[in-house]
């Protein structure tokens, strides 16, 4: 089949027009991207601050996150580039978890490739008597790149909040058993002066029974004197009328730490819009061996007697614990087996430090061992910095599978 004249130039324009777009794209190349392969160590290095093995002689983008990169300055802090004659390779190591290695190049579950770690490279870090944690290097830049946040160790006044629940007292038991210590002590005054010496010890006895039962209750001698002296009766524990009684379970970890005197804030889901203000009175001396909890008494102001008997409430009591060494909760990287913070050295370095806490409260963590006041620990982007810990502490691990 022959083809018509305009046919034959509409193909060979065609073929004209492929040729002249291979050529121009064989003319102008791949676009160059920054890579972990040869650079010029005559040139200024730029490295990704998120995938450190990013190095390039020119300020380009990481073509992993695109991140813009950043100038690798002439310091100890510098990683070395990813280049060729480097030297020997000892081991690889898991792109993701530094504590694993291999003896020859392999792939992590996600077919990433294994890091190499080059002869030289496993002296890097210092020994920082944290296991599987080097000391971390990053230059102040990066650090903001990250968001690395720093607080200064100090003593501060601490207050901590213990929060339990509880119920208005509906107690008829130990509203009888005052009712019996006030007639026990009224019987043993008539008695005093009588010339039977039996009756006088039956009277005493009895004193002494009834002091027994309100003692398992709480009830210390100064409060049994006061309820004497006043004369006043314990009604508010049948019918609260301008205060009530609140009885709240402390877990047993906490019993050290509530004292009489000490102030609650009492709230009710029946009366979301009110507050009410009390003290812990009493302070039950046995654990509740089923529960593993501690009954505390709270007289509560209760105004316009709005608090019914066997209502259900929380209560906040506070806990002054004076002034306390102590971190911010976000500085300290609890790994279940160790307590973590990351104290800044200086020039990028941030070493790992075990330590040990104790109470937490207002948002800080009290701190019993392992630093001092005034010196400076990382606050925030601690998982980065930890990561980086461990790469360091991976570089120094020997070969092996």
């Amino acid at each position: 089949m022959k083809l018509s004249r305009k046919k034959w130039f509409i193909l060979i324009a065609a073929v004209f027009a492929a040729f002249f777009a291979i050529a121009v794209f064989n003319s102008m190349g791949k676009p160059d991207a920054p890579a972990a392969g040869v650079v010029s160590k005559d040139k200024p290095l730029y490295q990704c601050s998120m995938h450190p093995t990013i190095v390039s002689n020119k300020p380009d983008n990481c073509p992993i996150c695109g991140m813009r990169l950043t100038k690798v300055e002439n310091s100890p802090e510098t990683a070395k580039p990813m280049s060729k004659g480097r030297g020997k390779i000892l081991y690889y190591r898991h792109p993701m978890r530094p504590d694993i290695t291999s003896p020859k190049p392999d792939k992590d579950e996600m077919g990433m490739d294994y890091v190499p770690v080059y002869e030289g490279e496993e002296s890097q870090s210092e020994s920082t008597g944290v296991p599987g944690h080097g000391e971390a290097v990053i230059r102040s830049e990066r650090q903001q790149l990250i968001g690395v946040q720093k607080a200064v160790v100090d003593e501060i006044p601490l207050t901590l909040s213990i929060r339990a629940v509880g119920r208005v007292a509906y107690d008829p038991d130990l509203y009888n058993a005052f009712t019996e210590y006030r007639e026990a002590t009224a019987l043993r005054e008539k008695v005093k002066d009588s010339p039977f010496p039996e009756v006088k010890e039956r009277a005493e006895a009895l004193v002494r029974s009834v002091e027994f039962k309100l003692k398992l209750a709480g009830i210390s001698g100064s409060q049994l004197e006061e309820f004497v002296k006043s004369g006043e009766g314990s009604a508010n524990l049948l019918l609260p009328s301008d205060k009530a009684w609140v009885y709240a379970d402390i877990y047993e970890y906490e019993t050290d730490l509530v004292k009489t005197g000490q102030s609650a804030v009492i709230s009710t889901p029946a009366l979301p819009r009110t507050r009410f203000e009390g003290a812990v009175k009493t302070v039950d001396p046995v654990l509740n061996a089923m529960s593993r909890t501690l009954k505390v008494r709270i007289e509560v102001d209760n105004k316009d007697n709005a608090l019914k008997p066997e209502m259900y409430v929380d209560a906040v009591i506070q806990v002054d614990l004076g002034r306390r060494l102590a971190i911010p909760e976000s500085a300290l990287l609890d790994t279940g087996e160790r307590q973590i913070v990351f104290v800044d050295k200086g020039e990028g370095r941030l070493e790992p430090r075990e330590i040990k806490v104790g109470y937490e409260a207002d948002g800080y963590y009290e701190v019993l061992e392992g630093l001092s006041k005034g010196e400076t620990v990382t606050r925030s982007a601690n998982f980065l910095v930890d990561s980086e810990s461990r790469l360091r502490a991976a570089a120094k691990a020997p070969k092996g599978g």
